[in-house]
């Protein structure tokens, strides 16, 4: 996708030995890009959100390997490598995926060519999923052009919560995918962008890449969805997902339930959209069996933003000793969902249509 201008891919290899990344918690005051030389490194970025987002957290864990494999100088120690990577981010699938893919590759060879077979992979990861996206954006566009012929002559709102742009992927993005299409194809769109506290990604991130691509978008405050779609304000809800279980329970940004409910009591459609290595085809219940990550409190008492002087300063927002939890996700009931819109297609959020689109999870 582009930034002033220039095509940019969220991630890849400068060197041999070099991880370059786009530092996201410098946007949108600041573009700028940070080199990763060591595994801990790697994981501390993720922990950080230098990088973050489902997919882009998958290839940042599939470099991290390519890193660790240089580290390393036996199986054993690449496997503790492999999961300081696993620990850093509970909830989000795609990057226990890439890791063990990276290690499944390595093992089936030789452990002398490791580095080699480890970077092979790692591109491989981080191409499927630009590409995967790409035609999540080929398959919502079918969607948001169904819509855009029921209203000629009218725009087409679609709302979205978080970021699931091209900068929580390696390029397009899943939720933004469609977005995208549309808007090249001439679709008269707008978006509706969600700020999304606490870290407020929406309004830092998915404002900026959208502005980048000059589709046409304004920020809410993360409660106005409902009184959006009360009053015929939005067409149509996309949002991204970090984990969708066999059964197409689906975990995604605090907040993402409550959009869902909105929608569905205003008779809204709701897409999900992901590649399909989001899937995780060992948990059936959403509620019960997805892990919900708690971040640091401070990200709901704290905030950060440019000052009139240009300055980046965080300020208290909360009352001093007033206690505070950060649950970074919620889980949104299969029943909720219109449809999931992955590489593959469009399907039903349930067990047979997921399965009999996506045969490989089992």
């Amino acid at each position: 996708m582009l930034v002033s201008g220039k095509s940019f891919r969220t991630i890849w290899m400068s060197d041999e030995a070099t991880v370059r990344i786009i530092d996201q918690r410098r946007l949108p005051w600041s573009f700028d890009l940070l080199d990763l030389h060591t595994v801990a490194g790697v994981a501390h970025a993720i922990c950080d959100m230098a990088v973050r987002g489902a997919g882009l957290i998958g290839a940042a864990a599939g470099y991290g390997m390519v890193l660790a494999s240089r580290e390393a100088a036996t199986m054993d120690e690449l496997e503790l490598l492999a999961a300081s990577l696993v620990q850093t981010r509970p909830t989000a699938v795609n990057l226990n995926w890439a890791v063990q893919r990276q290690l499944a590759v390595i093992r089936a060879g030789s452990f002398d060519q490791r580095v080699e077979v480890a970077r092979r992979e790692a591109d491989r990861i981080a191409n499927e999923d630009a590409a995967a996206c790409e035609s999540i954006g080929r398959h919502g566009l079918e969607i948001i052009r169904r819509i855009a012929a029921s209203k000629p002559g009218q725009v087409v709102n679609i709302l979205t919560h978080c970021n699931a742009g091209w900068l929580a992927f390696v390029d397009h993005g899943s939720a933004t995918a469609p977005i995208y299409a549309a808007h090249a194809a001439g679709i008269p769109i707008h978006v509706w962008v969600d700020e999304t506290r606490p870290r407020n990604q929406g309004a830092r991130l998915t404002a900026w890449e959208l502005g980048q691509q000059g589709v046409p978008h304004t920020i809410i405050a993360d409660n106005t969805g409902g009184h959006l779609m009360q009053h015929g304000l939005a067409d149509l809800v996309i949002t991204g997902a970090d984990r969708v279980t066999r059964c197409g329970d689906v975990a995604n940004k605090i907040g993402t339930y409550l959009k869902a409910l909105a929608a569905r009591d205003n008779d809204v459609p709701f897409y999900v959209a992901l590649p399909s290595s989001t899937f995780d085809a060992t948990l059936r219940d959403g509620v019960r069996e997805i892990p919900i990550e708690q971040r640091d409190a401070g990200e709901v008492t704290h905030m950060e933003g440019m000052a009139a002087d240009g300055r980046l300063q965080t300020v208290q927002i909360t009352s001093a000793g007033s206690p505070a939890v950060n649950y970074g996700f919620d889980v949104t009931p299969a029943r909720l969902i219109t449809s999931l819109i992955t590489e593959q297609g469009v399907c039903a959020a349930d067990e047979a249509a997921i399965l009999a689109m996506h045969p490989g999870l089992g």
